[in-house]
């Protein structure tokens, strides 16, 4: 929403943070309270992108033709994805990332620093560069994007030589791992891992070499298969478990698999019954979920869970990084009676963490382009 201005000038958008009842996970992650804190809970690093994202689409138009729709969002994307999403669970999060001079770029960084409260540093702007955009159109339950993206200049592509203290850390392996993040998993930070789509279609061995550096990997099914030349999503996961201490191979409206190689814990899940209105960013929000669940100290079934809950209720509204739930939608969820009572009470383990500022209500930032109502 926009604030009334004088006659040509400006509106000036609304940055009121949507999540009222958001505050510091602190205590309820494991080891909170029993020493100094780090100064994050969790410390990223990469592109920030400008999603523009069309529903309520039949299907992609065929060439010469066009297709209306009333349902248009916009958002931060790309690596804001997992950091909003982290946020509005109550970790402190910081983020090394360049953004563009221009207006994509301004409304970018005020959205995630004023906002969303996420620590931005170690991010820069940078003079002369245009914001990577991503067009997103979602229909049948999935999307097709189109993204535009200049290189970054070499002097700005690590932010992050000397990153903060932190619990765990985000990287992409499809990338060679920075070296600050075997120095943080040295000091006793977590490193998590994802990647994105090979565009090449070679799906290269030595992208997987560099999981000895990640303690927990979180690809979808369709990337685990091809790099691992499997058939199946749970034999990809058998394959990536041999890898890497725990992997979460995410099967979209499947639900997702989990394998801890160290305790020998295994899980799996089915999607959360819900209606899909906007899958864009369902898997980093999922990320996002797994990851508080791990510094909270949760078992491996409730991870997956808690990470299933928070792609589901991600995926019932548009705009990508801002579809990502509050803990007051969390508290919120099933009085609707659209979920089962058997299903709700397997996430009665979430209870605990619910904030007392929650106050179960449905919250969500608008996004810049919005359906008009």
């Amino acid at each position: 929403m926009t604030q009334q201005t004088a006659p040509g000038l400006p509106p000036e958008p609304s940055l009121a943070d949507p999540c009222a009842e958001r505050e510091p996970a602190g205590e309820r992650l494991r080891g909170g309270g029993t020493g100094p804190a780090p100064a994050l809970d969790v410390f990223l690093s990469g592109r920030v992108f400008m999603d523009m994202i069309f529903t309520g689409l039949p299907g992609l138009p065929p060439p010469g033709t066009e297709i209306v729709t009333d349902g248009l969002g916009s958002a931060p994307g790309g690596v804001a994805n997992i950091a909003v999403a982290m946020s509005r669970l109550g970790l402190r999060v910081g983020l090394a990332a360049p953004f563009g001079d221009d207006m994509f770029g301004a409304y970018l960084w005020r959205t995630l620093a004023e906002q969303e409260g996420v620590d931005l540093a170690l991010s820069r702007r940078v003079r002369g560069w245009s914001t990577p955009v991503t067009v997103s159109m979602a229909y049948d339950s999935d999307r097709s994007m189109v993204t535009y993206a200049r290189p970054v200049p070499a002097a700005v592509d690590d932010l992050a030589e000397a990153p903060p203290s932190a619990r765990a850390c985000f990287i992409d392996v499809d990338r060679p791992v920075p070296p600050w993040a075997p120095a943080m998993r040295e000091r006793g930070a977590l490193i998590f891992g994802d990647l994105g789509w090979d565009q090449t279609g070679a799906w290269p061995a030595e992208v997987l070499d560099r999981l000895r550096h990640v303690d927990v990997f979180l690809p979808n099914a369709a990337e685990a298969m091809a790099y691992t030349r499997t058939g199946t999503p749970a034999k990809a996961a058998e394959a990536l478990a041999g890898r890497v201490p725990v992997v979460v191979v995410k099967r979209g409206g499947d639900g997702a698999i989990a394998i801890d190689s160290a305790t020998g814990e295994r899980a799996e899940t089915g999607a959360l019954p819900v209606e899909a209105l906007d899958p864009t960013g369902a898997g980093d929000v999922f990320a996002a979920g797994f990851v508080f669940a791990t510094l909270a100290g949760l078992p491996l079934a409730e991870r997956l869970r808690f990470a299933n809950l928070c792609a589901g209720l991600s995926v019932r509204h548009r705009s990508g990084s801002l579809g990502s739930p509050c803990w007051g939608e969390i508290a919120a969820f099933g009085e609707a009676g659209e979920v089962p009572e058997s299903v709700l009470a397997e996430y009665a383990f979430v209870i605990p963490f619910i904030p007392d500022a929650a106050d179960d209500s449905v919250v969500r930032a608008e996004p810049t382009l919005r359906k008009e109502r």
